[in-house]
Formats: structure tokens, C-alpha cells, sequence
């Protein structure tokens, strides 16, 4: 949070959006939600069943292609 505080003072950034796996951490989602009012921005926040780890897609797309190699 203090890097993000940072870098949008230093841009004049005031719009903040999170997502992938990140996304689903209870609290980096409470101190952004805080965060937006003490620093007057406006978050975007995806719904929790919205927030998936890449890393799970990238598996799985890995094993469909392992098991079509002969």
C-alpha cells in the first residue's frame, strides 16, 4: 500500500484497479476499500468468485497439452 500511495501521488493516478489471484486477498481488498476514501480514490474491486489465480489457468492448460503430445 505504501508504494501505491507513493506512485499515485507522484502521477495523479485516481483510479486503482486489482485482479487476478491478488484480488481474492481479504485484505488487500479492505485496505483499498479503506483506502479509496482516505486517499479519494476510486477502486475497482472485482466479485470474489471473479478473482482466479493465473497460475491454476496456466496448469491446466499445460496438462490438455501433455496429454495431446503421442
Amino acid at each position: 500500500m505504501d508504494k501505491l500511495k507513493v506512485a499515485t501521488k507522484q502521477t495523479g493516478v485516481k483510479q486503482i484497479a486489482i485482479g487476478g489471484g491478488v484480488a481474492a486477498n481479504s485484505g488487500i481488498r479492505g485496505r483499498l476499500a479503506a483506502a479509496e476514501h482516505e486517499m479519494g480514490w476510486k477502486t475497482y474491486i472485482p466479485k470474489f468468485e471473479y478473482c482466479t489465480d493465473n497460475a491454476a489457468m496456466i496448469g491446466i492448460v499445460g496438462y490438455y497439452k501433455y496429454l495431446q503430445e503421442d
